[in-house]
């Protein structure tokens, strides 16, 4: 019981009055502002802020893309957006399940919370347990927070809000269920997690890198401008497309060939990252998460029963 968990951390948990995100709201277009987190993994001294987050300023009111890894962060995000505009909020759009996208919601329960359907079905099905594990991973950040699912259905397609067009995209590289808009005003895309940069990628859930691969493809196909990755700094130019491009590359050739070759799941944890990853945020922690993952699919692939 979450109750419990916090009980055992009260001990090494944060001051309650240091408990404060700081959210610090930056313009990077017209109408357009970003939160960036940090490019850790969760942890007590984070309070689960490695995510962008982000909104805009339409003239029929704010629209607001995810909404953090808890209770506390959303409504440290809506103080956020009221020092910045007078404009209300009319609408969150949910790129994906994953815990530090979602459980802010409860925040924003006095509006519509917008999802492609299979994100309100993967939350539904996985959202306790995933708030469950960040209760345990950054403690009383997390007091108070509950899953609150969707409340509409998003489809692929146009969405125009007020004076600003949103190009919606359903696409499923990261987790089966993805959504990345782009403002087809700004020429802001905002890529969710399909896009990480300068920090390793996830990847329970993902259907295939190659799914993954066909998805980046169609995000750099668009007429962009600026890129607000799920996690990492934002960029100008396309080089997230291609770290993710390498990495996803790599990462499925050096499964490919450990099948093919018969090796042992720990000797590809032990792979050396090549150099140009070095640089990259958690990249053995995440390889080693991606091999126990990954590999066995590849090796299933590789070997077919004989029965």
């Amino acid at each position: 019981m979450r109750w419990l968990l916090l009980l055992t951390l009260s001990c090494a948990s944060l001051a309650h009055a240091e408990l404060n995100y700081d959210l610090q709201p930056r313009q990077i277009a017209a109408d357009t502002w970003v939160l960036e987190g940090r490019t850790d993994n969760f942890a007590a001294d984070n309070g689960g802020n490695i995510v962008n987050t982000a909104f805009i300023v339409t003239n029929a009111g704010v629209v607001v893309i995810d909404s953090g890894p808890s209770k506390r962060y959303g409504e440290a995000l809506r103080q956020a957006i009221a020092k910045v505009t007078e404009q209300p909020v009319i609408k969150l759009l949910i790129t994906h399940h994953h815990p530090d996208h979602v459980l802010g919601n409860q925040a924003f329960s006095d509006v519509p919370i917008a999802a492609l359907a299979g994100t309100t079905q993967l939350l539904r099905e996985q959202g306790e347990a995933m708030a469950e594990n960040m209760y345990r991973l950054v403690g009383d950040w997390m007091r108070g927070t509950e899953v609150r699912l969707p409340t509409e259905e998003l489809q692929a397609g146009l969405l125009t809000i007020g004076d600003h067009p949103l190009r919606l995209l359903a696409l499923s590289g990261h987790t089966g269920a993805d959504l990345a808009i782009f403002d087809e005003r700004s020429g802001v895309l905002f890529a969710g997690d399909l896009v990480f940069y300068q920090r390793a990628l996830t990847t329970p859930g993902t259907p295939g890198l190659d799914v993954w691969l066909a998805d980046i493809a169609t995000l750099q196909a668009l007429p962009w401008k600026q890129i607000v990755p799920g996690h990492g700094p934002l960029a100008s130019s396309d080089a997230p497309f291609a770290q993710m491009t390498d990495y996803l590359g790599w990462l499925d050739g050096l499964l490919r060939t450990g099948a093919a070759e018969g090796a042992e799941m720990n000797a590809l944890i032990r792979a050396p990252i090549p150099q140009r990853f070095a640089a990259v945020s958690l990249s053995r922690y995440e390889l080693i998460r991606s091999v126990s993952h990954l590999y066995p699919r590849y090796e299933q692939a590789r070997f077919k029963r004989l029965d």
